[in-house]
């Protein structure tokens, strides 16, 4: 007979391990289904090696933060392979846009799990340690920074980021161009994005920004900026009941922040750096479906 104390810690101990064992399954069909439209390419040195494997890899440095070089590939590997491999695979499939194909592809397959009744527009700020391509100094962050934006649906599911750009640029900044290819980003899984209501908040509110809109058929809910003039004299309307989901930004942003190395930008290359992105969006799709 268990006593009660037994009881309580054998049932904590089978929790634990189920909680364990339920994040390996997720870990194992996010690997799968990244792995499923990636190939290592013909060189010999290949041959040893499964794809699976290298994006475990890949999945280990974005998720803990780790650089290239620390990467612990004997963990990964059953035959000596190098972190620079890895790294050179990542980077040509970021090169090729192979990156942009996954998300294409695992984002139409799952474009169910999508709550597509209000999408959400923001921006943000990344400090770049090592400076590189697209980055600017940012006085607020008093370092050199880089931006991008970023579409969400209605839970907080990342759906888009627009192109990497300086720090120096506040959010409007090109604002029309980079909502254009986000649209368009979305619309390869065949998701449609006419009619959506678009909710963002007062620093995005600029006449081209609701022209661009109005031209991508989406209902901009759009907060008012006080700068712009008195409210009680705008046409736009803004509907309060729908912007308060405008706090999902807010879990995307935590689900974000949930792999460390897009904390700090450390990758010199900005399609580097949006890639990683794109690896996050896959991984927060498949085990939020």
């Amino acid at each position: 007979m268990f006593s009660i104390l037994e009881e309580n810690n054998y049932k904590f101990s089978m929790e634990k391990n189920t909680s364990r064992s339920s994040k390996n399954n997720d870990l194992s069909e996010v690997i799968k289904e990244i792995s499923a439209n990636l190939s290592l390419g013909l060189k010999k040195n290949n041959a040893k090696v499964k794809v699976e494997q290298v994006v475990e890899a890949i999945l280990y440095r974005l998720k803990t933060g780790f650089h290239w070089r620390q990467l612990p590939v004997k963990q990964f590997f059953e035959v000596d392979y190098s972190w620079n491999s890895v790294y050179q695979h990542f980077a040509r499939w970021s090169r090729e846009n192979i990156w942009d194909n996954v998300k294409e592809i695992i984002f139409e397959k799952h474009k169910k799990s999508l709550d597509l009744s209000s999408i959400q527009l923001d921006g943000s700020q990344t400090l770049a340690k090592r400076g590189g391509e697209a980055v600017g100094y940012q006085f607020r962050r008093k370092g050199t920074t880089s931006n991008m934006l970023f579409l969400c649906d209605n839970n907080g599911i990342p759906l888009s980021c627009s192109d990497v750009m300086a720090g120096n640029h506040n959010d409007v900044y090109d604002v029309e161009n980079q909502l254009g290819k986000m649209l368009e980003d979305i619309k390869k899984s065949n998701i449609r994005t006419d009619y959506l209501f678009l909710n963002a908040d007062a620093g995005f509110d600029t006449d081209n920004l609701r022209d661009c809109c109005k031209r991508n058929y989406l209902f901009a809910n759009i907060d008012f900026n006080r700068r712009n003039g008195s409210i009680s004299d705008r046409e736009e309307i803004l509907d309060k009941e729908l912007y308060k989901r405008r706090f999902v930004i807010e879990r995307m942003n935590a689900w974000i922040d949930g792999f460390k190395a897009l904390l700090i930008r450390y990758e010199t290359k900005e399609k580097h750096w949006k890639s990683l992105h794109l690896i996050a969006f896959c991984c927060i799709l498949i085990r939020k479906h």
